[in-house]
């Protein structure tokens, strides 16, 4: 059978940035009509390498070729002239716009006095939609669609503007396994009729499930051509971390202690003034992972702020030990001993524009360690736990001070697992602490997890991702609409879980606690 020809041919490419050469003379051949993944630990390089392509970064050195032809990326227009459409792993999308104006917007088509002609958008996204597989509603508010519409939205957007190849940047890392699987076979069928997809990823199953060849990278440099037929994790994972990786969490087994926070049937309502917790009770003891499984939406997130004090209860108690905090506020429940790895690590855990070091002390930043009398901080005290922290946690960044903005997804979600956890927390809640995070930070994530248990802290882990909540927990509260259906056994086979999550098997229900 003969090679597809080249649809993309990257020779030399090279880019250093300030203390970091984040592309050292790459090279990448994309086939057309193929699904390849570009995979690597965070600040690899991949990321990089793909706003290159894309004309959103210039490179230092290298040649770039589409189709056989040299060409020079100025900037994304010239990328999309090109046929080339990207969808980044932060959607650009303005929420309060439908679908259709999201699409449509900059190549809006026109009617007789220059106006938006609504109905020629709606049909020529209709078409789009129809011939591509990708059902939406051009009429739908952006802000009140699930994220894997919205990152169909986004997919239709880049097809509009005529792309065929796609850039898709950890398309998953926020998209539940049943919206994954849709958007698998969304791409299949994208590939069938003659489009080229780069798919970036750190989760190897799905790299393995989904693309036809596999690139690897590691420390700005590309370390192995891989064809997917012939490799397997063990082998991705080796490339793209320089040695073995465990992948699965090995752990003893757990000796749980006195409970360190009861909650007693609390209710409480979502944004949108909708109950989201319907009653919900369980006890977390000392040195147990209590790890809490569901499609995500089922009031996970609302539960994890309510422990954290962001988010009021409607009625119920929450005990932290023998005291009662459902009253209290964030700062005075992280006072009282509760740290929080929040799902959001961009939108609550970070503030961008600040130093690595300034985050690595935030919400302790007037403790006498870090302040004299609140008010006068200490630099070098917060220099010092900065250094140490950022050599514990193998934070990767050029200095502590450097703004996180700058960083990787995975070394931004380390600062923030580091600052939660060095404070030797009573209670960790831990939500979705590996979203978006390489291989090798899972496996570093996982470990301090588990020393955290061993160590005496109480955690309760809130985790799209299956797997993660079996091979951690101790015990599993699944939650379905709201309310805790079952809690049951770490050993629980995944099919079981599975039919929990959906609402079924629910008359079979273990006593909470």
């Amino acid at each position: 059978m003969t090679e597809q020809p080249l649809a993309i041919e990257m020779r030399g490419i090279t880019k250093q940035f300030p203390g970091v050469l984040a592309n050292d003379r790459v090279d990448l051949e994309v086939r057309q009509g193929e699904i390849h993944a570009l995979v690597g630990e965070n600040g690899a390089g991949k990321s990089t390498l793909m706003n290159i392509l894309y004309g959103l970064i210039k490179p230092d050195a290298g040649e770039i070729k589409i189709d056989g032809q040299p060409v020079v990326m100025q900037g994304p227009r010239d990328a999309i002239r090109h046929g080339i459409g990207m969808v980044h792993q932060h959607f650009m999308l303005i929420p309060v716009f439908t679908v259709g104006e999201n699409v449509v917007l900059g190549r809006e088509p026109a009617a007789a006095g220059d106006f938006y002609d609504h109905a020629r958008a709606k049909e020529a996204i209709t078409a789009l939609t129809r011939r591509y597989g990708l059902a939406l509603d051009p009429d739908a508010r952006v802000g009140d669609l699930p994220v894997g519409l919205q990152q169909r939205v986004e997919i239709v957007k880049v097809l509009y503007r005529g792309a065929n190849i796609l850039i898709l940047d950890e398309p998953t890392g926020v998209l539940t396994p049943q919206e994954a699987m849709e958007l698998f076979g969304v791409l299949r069928d994208l590939v069938s009729t003659g489009k080229t997809i780069i798919f970036i990823s750190h989760k190897l199953k799905e790299v393995l499930e989904i693309s036809d060849r596999i690139t690897v990278m590691r420390r700005g440099k590309v370390v192995g051509h891989l064809l997917t037929k012939e490799t397997n994790e063990a082998e991705i994972a080796r490339l793209m971390v320089g040695r073995d990786v465990l992948l699965r969490v090995d752990k003893k087994p757990a000796t749980p202690g006195p409970v360190a926070l009861r909650v007693e049937n609390v209710t409480a309502l979502s944004d949108r003034g909708i109950p989201a917790l319907r009653g919900i009770s369980f006890e977390l003891h000392q040195g147990e992972i209590l790890g809490i499984a569901g499609v995500e939406g089922n009031g996970q997130s609302e539960l994890v702020e309510v422990l954290a004090g962001t988010r009021r209860p409607t009625s119920g108690r929450v005990l932290l030990g023998d005291r009662e905090v459902e009253h209290l506020g964030a700062a005075a429940i992280r006072s009282a001993g509760v740290s929080h790895i929040p799902e959001d690590r961009r939108g609550a855990g970070l503030v961008l524009n600040y130093s690595v070091a300034d985050n690595l002390i935030l919400g302790r930043q007037r403790t006498p360690l870090f302040s004299r009398d609140g008010i006068i901080l200490r630099l070098k005290a917060i220099l010092d736990w900065a250094r140490r922290l950022i050599k514990e946690f193998d934070i990767r960044t050029p200095s502590s001070t450097t703004p996180a903005r700058t960083l990787s997804g995975g070394n931004q979600q380390k600062i923030i697992v580091a600052r939660e956890m060095a404070s030797q927390p009573r209670v960790l809640l831990a939500a979705q602490p590996t979203r978006g995070v390489d291989i090798g930070a899972i496996e570093f994530i996982h470990r301090r997890l588990v020393a955290q248990r061993d160590e005496g802290a109480a955690v309760l882990l809130v985790s799209a991702e299956l797997d993660e909540i079996r091979s951690l927990s101790d015990r599993i509260a699944v939650m379905y609409e709201g309310q805790i259906v079952s809690i049951e056994n770490a050993d629980t086979p995944e099919e079981r879980l599975g039919l929990l999550m959906t609402g079924g098997g629910a008359g079979e229900r273990l006593e909470a606690g």
